[in-house]
């Protein structure tokens, strides 16, 4: 016991941070050396000689103070913070908090047994002139996650889980009879079950064999896993989805605008299993066109209260992997009771809209319908008709796989409302909108979901169409709500961060473009041009990522604050309930409020509206996480190749490459780099050696080779070759 105590000494702040926690709980307690052991039940001479220690070196920094001989007491002062941590890959932290100024660093030694993203309380110390402070976790409030994804190493008697997330530095210990039937090296899902004080690693036992290390299934588990996004459904709920009514009847018809005569169709990805948007269009006697938005009308099937509710709540949205999707709603609704399928009758919500040659909305109805879809399109088949004002849709863009000739009404419909749609865009455009059209990497999978291939998924004209008129429908459902000062759930975007904005300026000055910072609008503007100038050049998709990352997050509030990149002053969510529970709380509110309804609760609006972004945001790790384990998968089969790249991150330990051919990016560590002994200077973004004065700079074209592909870290290692 003496010599685990000893470990506990100040040298590593362990004890220290014990002794700071039990007094912070007290606050105006004093306590002497000996209620300080009992409360951690050690009894032994050398151990009480330590906490005595502790105590007049936490009185000597002016944490702790001696009441009167022998009593020591919290020194209470504003140094005691709430915030959050984030770790690094490096085993230091970072505490984040709305009262800082500043994020502060805390080193390993002072971390305490506190994870990735856990709240904590911590002591603020070392302000002293010209050195920044640091902090000390002294209590951890709450857990962030107890369930981690990890690989079982066995021993006779016991076993480590370790996780391959560089920001979880400790492994789990695992007594022999808590592996559930795990073996060695399994990929498992392991929860923490305790963290006694004089461990150094937590407790854990195995809840679930998620299966072998490297398989592919097992991988894809464990990325859903390692954010709590389930794979299946309950028993339970997918037994009420089976159960329910979907047939379309004359009773509920009656209740609708039956707008099954009206010309509609859908625009989706060649792929899509659910389409839960469609379009209508017809020309109106006075020469008008009137267009409607029909949206699947989910909260016809989905009841608040209901176990189908609570679970697609709880999901609060689809995921979209890379080879799967893991839906909000069982498929017999996702896929089939509320898709919007060509040939058959739904019940839907629609905006409808009057709009003239130039445009503008002369009319708009809010409401359910029922409609019918006479016609499925993939996004590439109405490019081709946008394209050639023609109606002949080639065998190699058919969905059927044959040429088929497209109705003249359908072929018209689509050009007028390409023409409305470019109409709306350059007047969001001129507005201040910032269009952004990241390339996507999407990859070409063969029967056993292998990469076989990488293409990029680019936004055009038929991309646009459906676009504009989803953000009409959203804008204007909005704005119908919080025009009459009613409680709404909206989707807000904040303005950009002004630091990130000159830290993106310092980067593309080098590549000779710049920002103007006189105005909200001239920033969009600058930013507009930024995007058009570097589109399809080498710099395109690094500059594009950091202009996004400059972006403040657009998140789900009940609060009306705008949305700053589409330029629009009302924004929700409500175009698709399918696969985004915050549209179906939209839809639900629409109808009260078209039922003449009170003002709902906010506090229950926002309480929804943060946790659909929390899991909005586990998604979207999570979706990432897939593409980077295809990209990995992909490019093991590529390890004797040389690949062009563009250095798209410079860093101490070395630069990230971004392979120009299929976006695939790694990192060159600086010792792999030969010829010289390279120096990170962060001034001009940049390795410089010491010898050659050779510069290795953001932008910069170079050679490289895979040297490692690891598909449990989800990481690229590259060989530097040479400078293109």
């Amino acid at each position: 016991m003496t010599k685990q105590i000893k470990k506990l000494g100040k040298k590593d702040k362990d004890f220290s941070g014990k002794i700071l926690k039990l007094l912070s709980k007290n606050p105006s307690k004093a306590y002497n050396y000996k209620q300080i052991a009992a409360a951690f039940e050690v009894d032994d001479t050398k151990s009480r000689n330590e906490i005595i220690k502790e105590l007049k070196y936490l009185t000597s920094k002016e944490k702790v103070e001696e009441i009167e001989r022998g009593k020591f007491q919290i020194v209470v002062t504003t140094d005691y913070i709430e915030g959050k941590i984030d770790m690094t890959s490096r085993k230091t932290a970072y505490l984040v908090s709305p009262d800082l100024e500043e994020d502060v660093f805390i080193p390993t030694n002072n971390l305490n047994k506190a994870l990735d993203k856990d709240t904590v309380k911590a002591y603020i110390f070392n302000k002293r002139k010209g050195k920044k402070p640091e902090a000390e976790v002294v209590e951890i409030i709450q857990r962030h996650k107890t369930e981690f994804v990890g690989v079982l190493q066995v021993n006779k008697t016991f076993g480590f889980v370790v996780n391959a997330n560089p920001k979880m530095y400790a492994d789990f210990f695992i007594s022999k009879e808590k592996f559930n039937g795990a073996e060695d090296g399994d990929v498992v899902l392991v929860e923490m079950t305790d963290w006694p004080a004089k461990a150094n690693n937590p407790y854990g036992k195995i809840i679930k064999v998620l299966g072998k290390q490297g398989e592919h299934n097992t991988e894809i588990h464990a990325i859903l896993a390692e954010y709590g996004l389930p794979s299946d459904f309950p028993i339970d709920v997918e037994t009420y989805a089976q159960r329910l009514d979907t047939s379309i009847t004359e009773e509920e018809i009656a209740k609708r605008r039956d707008m099954r005569d009206v010309l509609t169709f859908t625009i989706d990805p060649r792929d899509a299993k659910d389409f839960d948007d469609a379009l209508s269009f017809q020309q109106l006697e006075n020469g008008n066109y009137e267009i409607g938005i029909h949206i699947a009308d989910v909260s016809h099937y989905v009841q608040e209260g209901t176990v189908l509710d609570a679970e697609a709540y709880q999901r609060a949205t689809s995921v979209y992997l890379v080879d799967r999707v893991v839906p909000m709603l069982p498929e017999v609704l996702s896929n089939f009771a509320c898709s919007l399928r060509p040939n058959e009758e739904k019940y839907t919500f629609s905006a409808v809209f009057e709009l003239n040659n130039k445009a503008e909305i002369v009319n708009k109805w809010f409401g359910r319908t029922v409609t019918y879809s006479d016609k499925r399109m993939a996004y590439e088949e109405a490019q081709v008709i946008i394209e050639t004002k023609g109606n002949t849709i080639p065998a190699e863009i058919s969905i059927t796989g044959e040429e088929q000739i497209i109705e003249k009404p359908i072929v018209d419909a689509i050009l007028k409302m390409d023409d409305l749609a470019k109409i709306l865009r350059s007047k969001r455009m001129a507005n201040g909108a910032i269009s952004f059209d990241k390339v996507e990497v999407k990859f070409h999978l063969n029967e056993q979901d292998e990469p076989t291939g990488v293409y990029f998924k680019v936004s055009k004209d038929a991309n646009h169409l459906i676009e504009e008129f989803m953000l009409l429908a959203n804008r204007k459902v909005s704005e119908f709500i919080g025009k009459q000062k009613k409680t709404f759930i909206y989707r807000i975007h904040d303005e950009p961060d002004t630091d990130k904005l000159f830290n993106l300026q310092t980067v593309i000055n080098r590549f000779g473009y710049s920002l103007n910072f006189k105005s909200k609008e001239t920033i969009s503007k600058s930013l507009n041009e930024l995007l058009v100038n570097v589109n399809g050049k080498k710099e395109q998709n690094m500059v594009d990522t950091l202009a996004i990352r400059t972006m403040s997050k657009a998140v789900y509030s009940s609060e009306n604050i705008g949305h700053y990149g589409l330029a629009f002053d009302y924004y929700s969510h409500f175009t698709s309930p399918i696969r985004r529970y915050p549209d179906v709380i939209a839809h639900r509110l629409l109808q009260h409020y078209l039922d003449n309804g009170a003002s709902v609760n906010e506090d229950e609006i926002e309480e929804k509206a943060v946790h659909c972004s929390q899991m909005e945001g586990l998604a979207s790790s999570a979706e990432r996480d897939s593409v980077k384990y295809m990209q990995v998968k992909f490019m093991q089969d590529h390890k004797d190749e040389e690949f062009l790249g563009v250095i798209s991150g410079v860093t101490e330990w070395g630069i990230y490459v971004e392979i120009v051919e299929n976006k695939c990016e790694g990192m060159v560590r600086i010792r792999e780099i030969k010829g010289d002994y390279y120096v990170f200077d962060p001034e001009q973004y940049a390795m410089v050696g010491e010898t050659t004065k050779d510069v290795l700079q953001l932008g910069d074209e170079v050679i490289v080779k895979v040297k490692n592909a690891d598909l449990v870290k989800k990481q690229l290692d590259f060989n530097f070759i040479r400078k293109a």
